[in-house]
């Protein structure tokens, strides 16, 4: 299982758009949109589960390409840096 973190979404985006978007692909496993706690719009990223070789064929062909007149930003979710607490 591969996570996924698309990048450059429209705030008018919403989680059943980027399935609809990603199954094209192979099946999605979980789908999650960072939202604004106020306004409950799409913070402009998100993140997909899917299998290892469905994930690569997402990436390649959807990295780039338009969506909601935003180029999307597609590639395997690394790791945040922790952070050192004082």
């Amino acid at each position: 299982m591969k996570k996924l973190f698309i990048g450059n979404l429209a705030a008018s985006t919403r989680e059943q758009d980027l399935q609809e978007l990603f199954s094209e692909y192979g099946k999605v496993r979980s789908a999650e949109l960072v939202t604004d706690v106020f306004s409950g719009q799409c913070k402009g990223f998100g993140f997909i589960e899917m299998e290892g070789h469905e994930a690569r064929a997402a990436i390649a062909g959807l990295n780039g390409k338009q969506f909601n007149g935003k180029p999307l930003r597609v590639n395997f979710e690394s790791p945040r840096p922790r952070r050192r607490r004082r």
